[in-house]
């Protein structure tokens, strides 16, 4: 009987690894086209596709305007359906965009990608995302038989660090397969050279989306299962809950939070650029730069999430935008002249160690915001529209500030924006903090605790 019931609990415990391992490749998977590829790659796109930085922010513009307009509707179609339909499906969908991208199509068609893949990664797969890692941690119970919450914080921590690990480990392969299949000396190769190198690499990224689909067909249940449908508020309670949300002054200084970290989170978009034209590196080089980056997102993700636990959510993050005002704010001074390599990696290792610790923890601010358990989702939707506004205006305003001014200067302009939302970030967080010692439990935001 004990062996049986050990084996029981190991089968279950392998099945939530496998489950827990696809929403992670999968959750990063589906943005390694529209994301990752012109992050790593963004020198030689520009060269290859034979466009300017502004027209390229355009393109990020255009996926934004449709991600915003998508989140909404995205929560009650990931209600409707299972999420292994939606997130395959979207998969798929987002995979085969690639095979277009891969043939290097006009600007116009660019666009249109993006505005499809603002569909596909949004409206058809964050909702479902966020809606099955929440179910897997809901998979345990406490002693009174009401949900764990240690579980949620878990699955989300480990969500995030594990995207930041697939998107390194994807990044180090495309920029050694993108080396393998040009000449020895990337700056005597063609045009011609180039763009079939880069087409092969959009290639790897298709066909790693396209793989996540199968394994997330495979891994997550065919069903919803009644945990998370029995704690979801009825419809008058949830149209109520809306109301409160919006109430509550830390839902609103969370968001802006939120814009001001995912700025400098976009703003990491132009390390390659910056590393190529102001610190002369290479094209694999500048990639590898920006590769560098990346690796910082897992350690920083965990760490982030050990250190708030221990002294304060909000603590922390006045910690990371103050690290970040510092570290753009020495590349808008200009302070990092060619050649000091030892204070640039300094630099990038210590400003991209904040900015991804911020993504692990600015929506852990709720706790300390007081929102009640049963108005996650609606204030998690209500910052999202907000906070991710950047995906709109950040793309433009990159490529206006590095075309108006090109070469150093237009970098440094760039990093000083940053700088200033890193600031106003500080700020808000301070308000944030001081609203919540002058604030009382459940005066923030009237109405049930639904859970």
């Amino acid at each position: 009987m004990i062996d049986s019931t050990n084996e029981t609990v190991v089968a279950t415990s392998l099945r939530k690894f496998v489950m827990m391992l696809a929403l992670v490749i999968a959750g990063e998977a589906v943005f390694f086209l529209p994301f990752v590829l012109p992050r790593i790659f963004r020198p030689t796109l520009l060269d290859v596709f034979g466009i300017s930085n502004l027209q390229l922010g355009m393109a990020f513009s255009i996926y934004g305007v449709v991600a915003m307009l998508a989140y909404f509707p995205g929560g009650p179609i990931a209600d409707r359906f299972d999420a292994r339909r939606l997130m395959a499906i979207a998969l798929v969908a987002t995979s085969a965009g690639g095979l277009l991208m891969a043939g290097i199509p006009s600007l116009s068609v660019v666009k249109s990608l993006y505005g499809f893949w603002g569909l596909t990664t949004i409206l058809l797969f964050w909702s479902p995302l966020i809606r099955a890692t929440r179910q897997w941690g809901a998979g345990g119970l406490s002693a009174d038989g009401s949900p764990s919450h240690a579980l949620p914080g878990r699955a989300f921590g480990i969500l995030d660090g594990g995207r930041g690990l697939i998107a390194a480990l994807i990044a180090s392969v495309s920029v050694w397969l993108y080396a393998a299949l040009i000449p020895a000396d990337v700056q005597v190769a063609t045009l011609s050279e180039r763009s079939d190198a880069f087409g092969n690499v959009v290639l790897l990224f298709a066909a790693v989306t396209f793989l996540s689909a199968v394994l997330v067909w495979f891994a997550l249940p065919r069903k919803q299962t009644r945990t998370f449908e029995a704690t979801s508020p009825s419809r008058a309670d949830a149209d109520a809950g809306i109301g409160a949300v919006l109430r509550m002054p830390a839902v609103w200084l969370q968001a802006i939070i939120v814009v001001c970290a995912y700025v400098a989170y976009k703003g990491l978009d132009d390390v390659s650029l910056y590393a190529k034209e102001v610190l002369l590196f290479d094209e694999v080089q500048a990639a590898t730069i920006g590769t560098v980056s990346m690796w910082m997102r897992p350690p920083a993700a965990v760490l982030a999430g050990l250190i708030a636990d221990r002294f304060g959510v909000s603590k922390s993050t006045l910690v990371c935008f103050a690290a970040i005002a510092v570290g753009t704010g020495s590349l808008a001074a200009g302070l990092l002249p060619p050649g000091a390599m030892v204070l640039f990696f300094a630099t990038l290792v210590t400003t991209s160690a904040a900015v991804f610790a911020l993504r692990g923890l600015y929506f852990a601010l709720m706790e300390e915001g007081r929102v009640p358990m049963g108005r996650t989702g609606t204030a998690v939707g209500i910052v999202s529209v907000i906070g991710y506004t950047p995906d709109v205006f950040m793309g433009p305003l990159m490529g206006w500030l590095l075309d108006r001014s090109p070469g150093e200067m237009g970098h440094r302009h760039l990093f000083a924006a940053v700088t200033s939302f890193a600031i106003t970030g500080l700020i808000a967080t301070v308000v944030f903090r001081r609203h919540q010692k002058l604030g009382s439990p459940g005066r923030l935001g009237e109405g049930p605790d639904v859970r």
